[in-house]
């Protein structure tokens, strides 16, 4: 028997349908909507907080829509933001898996650090990497400071680091990373979208 590519969707189209009527496929219909029904019922405002954010995959910038918990402090949802101009309500599969990033009890709380010139690694937690970060950043700072100029100029400035923003960042962040790196003294303040 051919069959067409336009025969083949129509063929596709019926028997889906077919499925979805049939109960004794286990009520498919019912399983489709049963999803769209707790949905629902998960983000009802008398417990849940809506806000909006910027999806942190790529520089596209799409808006989202986050559901937190007023209980729990923890998100419970994440969507499209269907009045954000960029991707009006669409979300890539990426996108789509965001509430991944900090709601998965499969990403790892703990990191494995090699001392320098070790030869072994070391699991270390969040308070570690945050407390060596902090420390590195001050030596380098400390180090690389030039308080004044060639020309006697006060410059307060540090040479030694530099930053390189994301451009998955929303405007809020944006400030408050660009000004903590000028509270640092840093001259190199770079952003992802010019490079």
């Amino acid at each position: 028997m051919r069959i067409n590519r336009r025969d083949f969707v129509k063929l596709t189209t019926v028997a889906a349908a077919g499925l979805a009527a049939v109960p004794a496929f286990g009520g498919l219909s019912k399983a489709f909507a049963a999803p769209a029904v707790d949905r629902a019922k998960n983000l009802d405002p008398k417990w849940t907080k809506q806000t909006t954010s910027v999806c942190a995959f790529c520089s596209v910038g799409c808006g989202l829509l986050v559901n937190t918990s007023l209980e729990t402090k923890r998100a419970v949802n994440v969507e499209g933001d269907p009045d954000h101009p960029i991707n009006e309500g669409s979300l890539c599969a990426k996108g789509a898996s965001s509430i991944q990033m900090t709601e998965n009890p499969d990403r790892p709380g703990k990191f494995l650090y090699r001392a320098p010139y070790g030869e072994e690694f070391v699991e270390k937690d969040w308070d570690f990497c945050k407390k060596r970060i902090a420390r590195l950043i001050k030596d380098s700072r400390d180090k690389s400071f030039q308080e004044k100029n060639d020309k006697g100029q006060v410059v307060n400035r540090t040479m030694g680091i530099a930053s390189l923003g994301s451009a998955a960042l929303d405007n809020e962040e944006c400030l408050a990373m660009h000004s903590f790196m000028r509270s640092l003294g840093l001259v190199y303040v770079e952003h992802q979208a010019r490079i």
